[in-house]
């Protein structure tokens, strides 16, 4: 659902390498995160309440199940397993393994993208996932970074800085994987011009994918005490897209953008109201697109598909 006449959508990328619609079927493997068990933290980054973006009752079924209870009504030949929920590296190489292999033995999955964090990618899950891409299945290695400003990880109790991130861009492309960068616009005590100071340090690491999300106020998580007591704002719609806008044209064409915007599910959500619809902001980023050049334009480049 990406404007594919001005981004390089990973629906647009994936329809050009395989011929046809593949799309995501998430899973919830029922993974947790060393920010949340104790390990390395408690309570989790400060935005963090999973249920906003995956139903936990999907955990009672097996992850064949989900993948295949998630096919009907989807128009598309082969899917994608998103392994989304929390930290999905985070076990035993033979879990992970387990794991994975139950998703790819279904029929028509093509392939893996893996949601993780910087600091929870072991050379061993690494390794693993590069012995499914030399196979032949598709894999991305999701890692949420959020923001390259270590004050801003701080604040939001991430658990862990840039350097982190760098490391794990670093050995993963020493396996050949394909990395998707998360990222947040809006978080506390930050400008947009920090979002493409991000964005910027992102591309010079070296990425294959970006994910954009406007900041989510969600219930149960702590930002959600900080808002309902005038701590902190809520994201308008407008500087969403102006931000996300500018930091699509400065991405180059290569790097594939798998999301420009997202949702939360009420009453998870509280804050901003926007965020329960993704059409108007999608719009919202097509019009300014439309007006200002669409991906890479900022770089002097015109896009591919432009060109074509």
């Amino acid at each position: 659902m990406q404007p594919d006449n001005l981004i390089n959508s990973l629906g647009r990328d994936l329809k050009q390498r395989f011929g046809h619609k593949v799309h995501k079927l998430t899973i919830d493997a029922d993974f947790t995160c060393p920010n949340r068990d104790g390990s390395l933290g408690l309570g989790g980054c400060t935005f963090c309440n999973n249920a906003s973006f995956s139903s936990k009752t999907n955990t009672q079924l097996s992850i064949r199940d989900q993948l295949e209870t998630s096919k009907p009504g989807m128009r598309a030949k082969k899917y994608l397993a998103y392994f989304q929920a929390y930290t999905n590296t985070y076990a035993e190489v033979a879990v992970l393994k387990q794991m994975y292999e139950e998703a790819l033995e279904v029929t028509d999955i093509v392939g893996l993208c893996v949601g993780t964090r910087p600091d929870c990618v072991p050379d061993s899950a690494l390794q693993l996932l590069a012995e499914y891409q030399q196979q032949g299945a598709e894999v991305w290695l999701e890692l949420g970074l959020q923001s390259a400003f270590d004050s801003t990880l701080e604040r939001i109790n991430r658990g862990h800085g840039f350097a982190a991130y760098q490391d794990a861009v670093r050995r993963a492309h020493q396996y050949g994987l394909k990395v998707c960068t998360h990222l947040i616009i809006g978080l506390p005590g930050e400008l947009p011009e920090q979002s493409l100071i991000t964005l910027e340090r992102v591309l010079e690491e070296g990425c294959e994918g970006l994910k954009l999300h406007p900041l989510h106020i969600v219930r149960g998580s702590q930002m959600a005490r900080q808002w309902k007591q005038g701590e902190i704002q809520a994201l308008e719609m407008d500087d969403y897209i102006r931000t996300a806008g500018e930091m699509i044209r400065r991405t180059p064409w290569e790097v594939v953008l798998h999301r420009v915007t997202a949702t939360a599910r009420r009453p998870t959500l509280l804050a901003p109201d926007w965020c329960d619809n993704r059409w108007p902001s999608y719009m919202g980023i097509q019009d300014y697109l439309q007006q200002h050049g669409g991906q890479a334009s900022a770089l002097g480049r015109p896009s591919l598909i432009q060109t074509a």
